[in-house]
């Protein structure tokens, strides 16, 4: 018996610098890229499997956004879900993702669209941190998001975080309930 590849696509959305590009290589290819040159716009494409379904994961890498160029407009226009990404090093970089969050909220209205709000870089030092890990969980809530730290460098949660979205994903279009993943990561 074959099923249907589900076709669900994501948009990776923060500030500059803050990894969206080496999270999206990192699951799509398995491997970290350490060298940053600024992202146009590249997407991805990765099949999983989920409660045994099969879905085709196109990962929308976008250019950074700082305060000027927030949310364009082609990010409404057949996105399924949004990971909006900051640095726990950057508080600057978690602004931005609230600004982000009010704009896609703007634009599309739908307090129930499937978000994930992520902390990358949490391999770096205690000392490094700018933005705890409360203060994530809280924005979260605030979101109604998902909320995971990751590290790209380290492929900590990386995996996780995409399965989540497509989790929310399907919960928003009421094709599966949400259940309780048994994960390693802390999810809130």
């Amino acid at each position: 018996m074959s099923t249907t590849v589900r076709q669900r696509k994501v948009a990776l959305l923060g500030y500059r610098s803050v990894g969206k590009s080496s999270l999206a290589i990192q699951f799509v290819q398995g491997q970290f890229v350490d060298s940053y040159d600024p992202t146009i716009e590249n997407t991805f494409n990765k099949n999983i499997k989920l409660r045994n379904q099969d879905f085709e994961i196109a990962v929308v890498d976008t250019a950074g956004q700082d305060e000027y160029s927030i949310f364009p407009t082609q990010y409404t226009v057949g996105i399924h879900g949004y990971v909006l990404v900051y640095s726990i090093e950057s508080s600057k970089s978690f602004e931005i993702v609230q600004l982000i969050y009010e704009k896609i909220m703007d634009m599309i209205g739908d307090p129930n669209i499937a978000l994930v709000l992520v902390g990358n870089k949490s391999d770096l030092q205690q000392n490094e941190r700018e933005v705890s890990r409360e203060q994530g969980e809280k924005l979260a809530k605030e979101m109604n998001a998902v909320f995971l730290e990751t590290s790209a460098k380290d492929n900590i949660c990386v995996n996780d975080l995409f399965e989540r979205c497509v989790s929310q994903i399907e919960k928003a279009l009421g094709n599966m309930d949400e259940g309780n993943p048994d994960k390693k990561c802390s999810i809130m």
